[in-house]
C-alpha cells in the first residue's frame, strides 16, 4: 500500500511459507514476511520497513504518509492482538470476555473515527459526527496501511469461523472500512477473503 500510494514501482515476490523458506535463509536468515529487498539489502521489520520507506522516498520528491495528528497514529492499536487471543482462545468458556474484549477496542476506534478532528470543526464548528474517509482525514496515511489490512482479517475471520463480524452499528468503523474498498491501493493489496480464511484454518479453534 505505502509504495502504491507513493507511485513507485516495484516487484512483488509471493512465497509459499510451507515450501520455499530456503530462498529467504538466503538473504534474511530467520525473517518473517513480508521482507523488503532494496538495492540487495533485506529489510524485515514491517515498522522498520514502514520507517524506511518514508524516509527513503519522502518530500520533496514523494509525499509524506505520516499522520498529522498522533492520536491517528495509535488509534485501534489493541484491536488486532485482541482479536488474536478470541480467536486462537483454546478454552470455550473464555470465548465471551475475549470478544467483549475485542469489541471494546473495535467501539473505542469507532469513537475516534466520529470524533470530528480540528481541521473538520475549523471547516464547520456544529459538526458532531466526523465525515473523514479515514484515520487521518481524507488521504490515506501510514496508521491506515498498517490498520486496514488488520481490520478486513479480523472482520472476515469472525464472520466465517465465529458468526459474527464488526457490528453494523459501528458505523464510524463501516465508513471507514467502506472507504478503503473504494480506493485502489487497498483493493490491489488486500487479499481476497477465501485466502484469508484458508491462512487462519490451523490456528482458530473449531465451534463444537
Amino acid at each position: 500500500m505505502i509504495l502504491l500510494l507513493k507511485g513507485v514501482p516495484f516487484t512483488l515476490t509471493t512465497v509459499d511459507t510451507k515450501r520455499s523458506l530456503d530462498v529467504l535463509k538466503d538473504f534474511a536468515p530467520g525473517a518473517q514476511l513480508p521482507v523488503l529487498l532494496y538495492d540487495g539489502e533485506p529489510k524485515t521489520d514491517t515498522i522498520k520497513i514502514e520507517e524506511f520507506l518514508e524516509e527513503t522516498l519522502g518530500p520533496p520528491s514523494f509525499s509524506s504518509l505520516v499522520p498529522k495528528y498522533k492520536e491517528s497514529s495509535i488509534a485501534g492499536n489493541d484491536v488486532f492482538h485482541r482479536f488474536s487471543a478470541y480467536i486462537k482462545n483454546p478454552i470455550p468458556s473464555q470465548d465471551e470476555g475475549l470478544f467483549n474484549s475485542l469489541l471494546k477496542a473495535l467501539i473505542k476506534l469507532d469513537r475516534y473515527l466520529n470524533l470530528p478532528l480540528d481541521y473538520e470543526l475549523v471547516r464547520d464548528p456544529q459538526l458532531t459526527v466526523s465525515r473523514r474517509r479515514f484515520l487521518d482525514g481524507d488521504q490515506l496515511t501510514l496508521a491506515d496501511c498498517s490498520l486496514l489490512p488488520k481490520l478486513n482479517i479480523v472482520n472476515v475471520v469472525c464472520q466465517h469461523y465465529r458468526q459474527v463480524g464488526i457490528p453494523k452499528e459501528l458505523r464510524g468503523l463501516w465508513r471507514y472500512l467502506d472507504s478503503a474498498a473504494e480506493v485502489k491501493e487497498f483493493k490491489y493489496t488486500c487479499p481476497n477473503n477465501a485466502e484469508i480464511i484458508q491462512a487462519y484454518r490451523a490456528v482458530v479453534r473449531p465451534l463444537k
